[in-house]
């Protein structure tokens, strides 16, 4: 493992012991390699980390640009890598799975900055741009399911070619900083995050997040066509949405978001 990252094995070390870090040059998704491990039996909890991503994979089957993915463009003028791309493995048997990527959300933007605001369901946002996001996967085990946290955060400027709307980058916040040094920030709070969500859900989170709501009180439309406005989320960690026949309580499988007033066609925000 390289030295720098030699502080956040010791943080893990020393707080979660049975969780192994390991930092790879390049991969085609850290989703996916916890998710073959997995299914092959290995499922040792893992925080693993990818220098560079080559197929980095977002929600709905997307490819995940923002943050991860990464390619050569994806380094400063010093040949740091301007994205950190990371997945945790572990076994979990929460009650619920519902509000899981919210509750992950809620510990890293704690972790980072105050200013850092959460976009259901699954994105960090810096000033009505996206900085990062979280996708979700889990594998079947003989007894209960493993986990796979994937979380994709822009580091440095990344080139917004193509894009409707420029994305974040995290050294707007904290200048300098560099992956291992965020990932020192964000990685002993999420491991105790998750456990604190398998033990009570997502209801003990949902003041954090309501704290942090990119959304709350905005005019959006759902890909179904219905309008209306956000007002939250609940216990489970559903949008809830006021439109036209009463409020309505809307699940992450169900709806891709999009502002009424900020058209972003063909630029998914989640």
């Amino acid at each position: 493992m390289a030295a720098d990252y030699q502080p956040v094995a010791q943080a893990l070390a020393q707080h979660w012991p049975g969780v192994s870090l390991e930092v790879c040059d390049s991969l085609d998704s850290t989703n996916s390699e916890l998710m073959r491990r997995a299914r092959a039996g290995q499922v040792q909890p893992t925080l693993l980390v990818a220098r560079q991503q080559t197929a980095g994979r977002g929600r709905l089957g997307r490819q995940w640009l923002s943050g991860t993915g990464l390619t050569d463009a994806d380094a400063n003028a010093d040949g740091e890598c301007a994205s950190l791309t990371f997945s945790l493995g572990l076994p979990l048997a929460p009650a619920s799975w519902s509000g899981l990527s919210l509750a992950v959300g809620v510990s890293i933007a704690a972790s980072l900055h105050p200013d850092l605001r959460l976009k259901w369901p699954n994105d960090l946002w810096l000033h009505q741009r996206k900085l990062g996001g979280i996708l979700i996967e889990t594998a079947a085990l003989d007894e209960g399911r493993q986990a796979i946290v994937g979380v994709g955060i822009n580091l440095g400027s990344r080139d917004d070619t193509g894009l409707a709307r420029a994305p974040a980058w995290l050294e707007e916040l904290l200048p300098g900083v560099d992956a291992p040094q965020a990932l020192l920030r964000m990685a002993a709070p999420l491991l105790q995050a998750i456990r604190d969500f398998e033990l009570r859900g997502f209801a003990p989170f949902q003041s954090g997040f309501a704290q942090r709501d990119a959304l709350m009180g905005a005019p959006l439309t759902l890909s179904d066509g219905t309008c209306g406005v956000a007002q939250g989320v609940n216990a489970e960690g559903a949008l809830l949405l006021r439109t036209a026949v009463g409020l309505q309580a809307i699940t992450s499988s169900e709806v891709s978001l999009r502002p009424i007033l900020e058209p972003q066609a063909g630029i998914p925000l989640s």
